[in-house]
């Protein structure tokens, strides 16, 4: 059996938990939804038209300012 490193977790960052404290509060504005911490995948993942329209276009805005919020890091 080869040797092999051992896995160490990284640490998280300032940025790491500035998404985090992000996706936290998305999920508190979207307490009806499985929010992942892959903002991208919730965005990937949706199938259009599986809500009414007004809550169908809030939700992917509330998706969208949050990684934009997350890519500005502020």
């Amino acid at each position: 059996m080869a040797w092999r490193k051992p896995v160490v977790p990284r640490q998280r960052t300032a940025q790491d938990e500035f998404a985090a404290r992000v996706c936290s509060e998305l999920a508190a504005d979207l307490p009806d939804e499985d929010v992942a911490e892959d903002l991208a995948d919730c965005l990937d993942n949706y199938v259009m038209g599986s809500k009414p329209r007004c809550e169908e276009v809030e939700y992917l805005e509330l998706v969208q300012e949050a990684m934009d919020r997350i890519a500005r890091g502020h």
